[in-house]
């Protein structure tokens, strides 16, 4: 009867701590232990890392860490211009372990398919190698369920699913043919593994992400896999975030009284994960990871 009430009790206690961890951390559990007694970001130092949607938000802010600590760098976008700027934040962030050399800059529409083999080709013979993909352009929404058109469904497929999975293709294969162990990594979100309401699309679309990579995690392929999901996260997401209608932007500011991971923290916990190859990360403020830990592994409890 002692053995029962005791094993019982230990339940009891560990659930305890689990509420306690899972509300004041701004990550998982396994994130924060690693965090503090994993691999150091440090030991990426000399890696090529290719980084896109690298011109603002979490892109930007995962390029600056980086270089802090001496990761070669690709930065991709649209904007070439922001991208220069990222460039010199870099060079100047890294203390002297970089040089501008080793930040290169490559303009690059997501959209446009057709290009991916040949901007890869261009980070190849600039670096002569990859060792891991950051696969970070996307676009966020904001409408509700029944107002979407299915126009704007296929067109954010195409840009947060498609193209990511066609990019990491070309990736894999360089990584098979050279008999390299590389890195793919994808920024997915909360989304992906909780659905929220007013982002029908967006989540569809992070749902198919994991389905994608989690397969790949599962297919014997000598590289490793990283899916990181930010919860809300104070960047300028909400201005290009699509809505209801094809064409139209969300356009409006993050609410600064809004409880938000900053940036900055988010992109250091990426890192993090990326230094230590996790295949699941997650990142947001309290009490949002409890929420996402019971939406993820006690789905039945959160329709209670």
């Amino acid at each position: 009867m002692f053995l029962f009430s005791l094993v019982g009790f230990c339940v009891i206690v560990y659930y305890i701590i689990q509420f306690l961890v899972f509300y004041y951390l701004d990550s998982d559990l396994e994130l924060y232990l690693l965090s503090k007694l994993g691999k150091p970001i440090d030991t990426l130092r000399g890696k090529v890392v290719w980084i896109t949607g690298a011109s603002s938000g979490i892109g930007r802010d995962l390029a600056i860490v980086l270089a802090k600590h001496g990761v070669r760098l690709c930065l991709s976008s649209r904007k070439q211009s922001e991208l220069f700027k990222v460039k010199q934040e870099c060079v100047e962030a890294s203390r002297g372990y970089l040089h501008a050399n080793d930040v290169l800059v490559l303009p690059m529409d997501m959209l446009e398919i057709d290009n991916h083999k040949k901007c890869f080709d261009k980070v190849i013979d600039y670096f002569k190698t990859l060792d891991i993909l950051v696969n970070n352009a996307g676009r966020s929404q904001r409408a509700e369920w029944n107002t979407i058109q299915l126009k704007v469904d296929r067109e954010l497929f195409e840009l947060d699913v498609f193209a990511v999975v066609n990019l990491s293709r070309i990736a894999l294969n360089f990584f098979l043919k050279k008999n390299i162990q590389g890195h793919i990594a994808v920024t997915s979100s909360v989304t992906g593994l909780v659905g929220f309401p007013n982002s029908a699309t967006y989540t569809a679309a992070k749902h198919a992400l994991h389905g994608y990579f989690e397969t790949l995690q599962n297919e014997c392929f000598n590289i490793d896999v990283t899916i990181f999901c930010p919860g809300p996260t104070a960047t300028n997401f909400l201005q290009e975030c699509f809505t209801n209608t094809p064409g139209e932007k969300y356009n409006k500011p993050v609410n600064a009284d809004d409880k938000r991971l900053t940036s900055e923290r988010c992109a250091e916990l990426y890192a993090i994960a990326l230094a230590n190859k996790t295949p699941l990360s997650w990142a947001g403020t309290k009490p949002m990871n409890f929420i996402f830990y019971i939406g993820c592994y006690y789905p039945n409890v959160k329709r209670l």
